[in-house]
């Protein structure tokens, strides 16, 4: 199978990568870099059956030489986004950019290859959530002014696009709403929880917890969401999968479990909650149990021990 992801750079792009590439497959990974990395690709450079293209895909010509280069296709994963809060509030108009026109482009070049395309759309879609779980019916509780709805907002209208493709052009069409995920290769600093109290807790500074730390979350190890997500390309289902982990953590017992596994010396700092900061995040996978056959496997304390060794690497 050849196979074009785009964002290959970037954290779960690059496990995407690794994933197909194990299998054989011809990979085109296209991505700009703004925050992606290619050391995240270093191991597939050289390879025959590996492209990478460093492009922008609001600038890619469905029709164009960037096209021509990736040639034939056979699926298309559409991960091209800043996706940590630092990086969405940090490149606001790039990240709906990439949300509207790049993700035109993608359906457009899908269309013209006559590929499936999945779209990685988002837990953030739901908001602040009224509905606890949150199941794919629900239509979400966003502030569309606020700063992270330039993420929010454009995944939804991300997901509006495929859907408009798929009935008018009859694209064959995936969207995935990934819940929190975790995994080795998150950048530190990027605003994100666990790689933020990880460098923290390593380095015996103080850990920042916004709000009380009541606020939960649900977090997937990045081997079980590539499993879901490839479970999910290969069906023809056009309606929104939610893919996460449903075991729901509060933020003070993230911070509590990472300072044993470290056997930290760091405290606690509270600090106010960012605007629009979700309260609550569980997903509903009772879609993806049936429809895929798929559940998460690897708990928090042994996904998180993986990745506490991999950033002691790092640090």
């Amino acid at each position: 199978m050849k196979v074009l992801i785009t964002g290959a750079a970037g954290f779960i792009g690059s496990h995407l990568t690794d994933y197909h590439m194990a299998r054989g497959d011809e990979v085109v990974a296209v991505d700009n870099l703004i925050t992606g990395r290619k050391e995240n690709l270093s191991a597939h450079f050289g390879q025959p059956n590996f492209i990478f293209l460093e492009k922008d895909i609001c600038g890619f010509d469905p029709g164009g030489r960037e096209a021509d280069q990736a040639g034939r296709v056979d699926l298309i994963l559409d991960f091209a986004s800043p996706a940590s809060p630092f990086d969405y509030l940090k490149y606001p108009i790039e990240t709906m950019r990439t949300a509207a026109l790049g993700t035109i482009n993608m359906l457009e070049f899908a269309r013209l290859r006559s590929a499936p395309i999945l779209l990685a759309s988002t837990s953030e879609v739901y908001g602040d959530p009224e509905i606890h779980p949150q199941r794919e019916e629900y239509w979400g509780n966003v502030n569309p002014v606020g700063p992270r709805s330039v993420y929010d907002e454009g995944k939804r209208f991300a997901e509006a696009l495929t859907a408009a493709y798929h009935r008018q052009h009859e694209v064959r069409t995936r969207i995935v709403r990934i819940f929190n995920t975790y995994g080795e290769r998150m950048r530190e600093g990027d605003g994100r929880v666990i790689p933020a109290l990880i460098t923290q807790a390593l380095r015996n500074q103080p850990m920042t917890i916004f709000g009380d730390g009541s606020q939960t979350r649900s977090f997937c190890y990045v081997s079980d969401m590539v499993r879901g997500l490839e479970r999910l390309a290969e069906t023809d289902y056009d309606r929104p999968v939610n893919i996460g982990n449903p075991t729901e953590y509060t933020v003070l017992q993230l911070a509590e479990t990472i300072k044993r596994l470290t056997g930290s010396a760091s405290t606690f700092v509270f600090q106010p909650l960012p605007q629009d900061d979700p309260r609550k995040r569980k997903p509903d996978i009772t879609r993806a149990k049936e429809l895929l056959g798929w559940e998460p496997r690897i708990g928090l304390e042994e996904g998180l021990t993986r990745v506490i060794d991999w950033f002691k690497t790092r640090i």
